[in-house]
């Protein structure tokens, strides 16, 4: 089937995102916020970042022009009938996500892919709350951040999700010039089943007195040629966004390799969430 027009629900990092991404290959955007003035915002980061794009010599003005064009704004959620692609990019809770696939489900054409950027919840739990018939075309769709730059898509098949459902998820990844993996609908899906671990031990390392952040980010960066320390890397996802996965990979996996470190609870608890409250395990912005 084609997909001609995309309705984003959630224009924050990664929604906003996903708009550009769309719109810059031709394709009609929709951001959604319940809040008129949240989806405005998610546009004018789109247009920041073709402006920079524009400054460095990577696109024209008139390219520019002509994506921006093609996103709009809107907090009716009825807007989602005409959209050949649904894309959900709200906060990474089950029971929120639910319940915004429970409305679209009674607004959306029958026709329509239900797509989720969920990070690590299930997707046969998301498609629980719609229709029978919806879950033939209802897929895991993980976006990395940020992601016009990031070059990757997590594909995540539900037990009732078609071939044709898969096959028209890859002629849109390949349109964006993304790399298509596939995940089994399981706790964290690939990238996050590997790379929690490798962040909630860098987290017990600091806890225990191991070594500074400083250096254990600078350990992993040199000793092991990553381009982001561990620590750093879990406040530029969110400290938040890394204790939900850290949650649902432990509840649905076990072992205490997946069980999230003290240091991370309280840092959430209190409300230090990375570089998006300006302070983490590190405090931004940094030097």
């Amino acid at each position: 089937m084609p997909i001609d027009r995309v309705f984003v629900a959630g224009a924050g990092l990664m929604g906003h995102g996903i708009g550009q991404v769309c719109a810059a290959i031709g394709k009609q955007v929709t951001l959604y916020e319940p809040d008129l003035a949240r989806a405005e915002a998610g546009k004018a980061r789109i247009a920041a970042n073709l402006d920079r794009a524009v400054a460095k010599g990577m696109l024209d003005q008139e390219a520019r022009d002509e994506t921006l064009a093609r996103v709009s704004t809107t907090s009716d959620i009825v807007t989602a009938a005409n959209a050949d692609v649904v894309v959900e990019a709200v906060f990474e809770d089950l029971l929120v996500k639910q319940a915004l696939w429970r409305e679209l489900d009674g607004i959306a054409s029958a026709a329509a892919i239900f797509a989720s950027n969920t990070s690590s919840i299930s997707i046969d739990s998301l498609a629980s709350v719609v229709s029978l018939a919806r879950r033939e075309r209802f897929v895991g769709m993980h976006f990395f951040s940020p992601v016009p730059v990031m070059p990757l898509v997590e594909l995540i098949r539900g037990a009732a999700t078609t071939d044709a459902t898969e096959a028209a998820i890859r002629a849109l990844t390949d349109a964006l010039g993304k790399q298509l993996i596939v995940s089994a609908d399981r706790p964290g899906f690939i990238v996050n089943r590997v790379l929690m671990p490798l962040l909630a031990e860098a987290m017990r390392a600091l806890e225990e007195g191991t070594g500074t952040a400083d250096d254990i980010d600078t350990g992993a960066r040199v000793g092991l040629n990553h381009p982001m320390g561990p620590l750093e890397l879990a406040d530029f996802i969110g400290l938040d966004v890394c204790l939900n996965v850290m949650n649902v990979l432990h509840d649905g996996i076990g072992g205490e390799h997946f069980r999230p470190p003290r240091v991370l609870v309280d840092l959430v608890a209190a409300g230090h969430l990375g570089q998006k409250t300006g302070r983490g395990f590190h405090s931004y912005p940094r030097g």
